[in-house]
């Protein structure tokens, strides 16, 4: 009865909304309808199932596939430890990443298996992943206040470690960066652009509200040459002018430039949207400060800096999750990233009978990829400005 009546108050309170509401609901039933006979009838998912390996890995060789394992199982046990300590939005992001992975694991018995797809076809890892992230929330909330520290250090050395295991060397073969491609270069270069560029923005904020004119100047200089080009121009000047300024034995790698670039690129951005947010303060933070006896470099990371960080926490957020589809812009010089292994999937000779192809279905995929961490990005941020009180005091 409920429902009715707010059917009839909302929907079909008048002739012409009625007329509207009937519409709607045809054209919306005609189109989900189309939408799910072809979901559940196309072919075009074997083309998808079979090149599962390539579309997360590229390249990388079949026998070292358990190098990525190992680095996605430690990121599984640091998720699900940083749960159980910090609790709250942490531990919700921990149980939402195990589900997945318990989700893809039950999934995985129905992958092809070739016998050379170690990445995707055993549903133990993923299961194994999962019980990790479990073990580590179990953990964590045991360990509570003794775990923080060296948490928060084991997630510092997480990005140098796994760029180690990864790309090789100290006794592991190396696996050169032609090889990457694939949801691994996708993450490594969104990962790399999000943690390198976060340092440099803050200290090229602090660098244009700096009394010093020559540091000020460089960094005014600097912002608003990078953000006067768009990325696609950086991307093009590390990839192909670069070398041409390099001596000829100077051979710098094609992956570094990228990462390079897109960090150098996103630092510009993210040093404004500080700036904007140090200039929200009022002045009265900094005078209280001084009057207190704090120096200038105690002032700015114990005051305002904090502050200005909480006031811009969704413009950030906003930007990171900008920066992770951008990554798609390297497929233009020559980098094989999630939407060029896409690319390189339909155009396989194998699937050219199929009728229409199937690049419906691999983009398709390609496309819930990158809506599920863009999704996760922006609802933890969201969840972390309701906890802080962004915008409402």
């Amino acid at each position: 009865m409920v429902i009715w009546d707010w059917l009839r108050q909302n929907l079909f309170n008048t002739w012409y909304n009625s007329i509207i509401s009937v519409l709607i609901v045809a054209l919306l039933f005609q189109l989900l309808s189309t939408f799910l006979g072809w979901l559940l009838t196309t072919q075009g998912w074997v083309a998808v199932l079979k090149n599962l390996r390539l579309l997360f890995v590229g390249r990388y060789p079949a026998d070292q596939v358990w190098r990525i394992e190992l680095v996605v199982a430690m990121i599984a046990l640091l998720v699900g430890l940083s749960g159980g300590v910090w609790k709250g939005i942490v531990r919700n992001l921990a149980t939402g990443f195990g589900l997945i992975l318990s989700v893809l694991g039950l999934l995985a018995f129905t992958f092809p298996n070739d016998g050379l797809n170690p990445f995707i076809t055993p549903p133990i890892f993923l299961l194994g992943s999962a019980a990790l992230v479990a073990l580590g929330v179990w953990g964590g909330s045991r360990l509570a206040e003794a775990a923080r520290i060296p948490l928060l250090i084991s997630w510092v050395l997480l990005y140098p470690i796994a760029i180690l295991i990864i790309r090789g060397g100290v006794g592991l073969p190396i696996v050169e960066t032609n090889l990457w491609g694939g949801l691994l270069l996708t993450m490594i270069l969104s990962s790399s652009g999000i943690i390198l560029s976060f340092p440099l923005g803050v200290l090229l904020a602090l660098g244009r509200r700096s009394n010093l004119p020559i540091i000020k100047g460089f960094c005014v200089a600097y912002i608003e040459l990078i953000r006067g080009v768009p990325l696609v121009t950086v991307l093009f000047m590390a990839q192909l002018m670069l070398p041409l300024f390099l001596p000829d034995q100077v051979r710098i790698d094609s992956v570094l430039r990228a990462m390079v670039a897109v960090t150098l690129f996103s630092a510009a951005y993210l040093a404004e949207n500080v700036r904007g947010g140090l200039q929200s303060l009022p002045r009265g933070q900094t005078e209280a400060a001084r009057a207190l006896g704090l120096n200038p470099v105690q002032t700015t990371l114990l005051i305002t800096l904090p502050q200005a960080l909480r006031a811009v926490i969704p413009v950030l957020v906003g930007q990171f999750i900008s920066l992770f589809k951008d990554t798609s812009l390297v497929v233009i010089v020559g980098l094989i990233d999630l939407l060029g292994i896409a690319r390189t999937i339909y155009s396989q000779a194998e699937w050219k009978d199929f009728t229409g192809g199937v690049w419906r279905e691999t983009l398709l995929v390609v496309a819930l990829i990158y809506w599920i961490f863009s999704f996760t990005m922006s609802r933890t941020s969201k969840k972390i400005e309701e906890k802080m009180s962004v915008g409402y005091r």
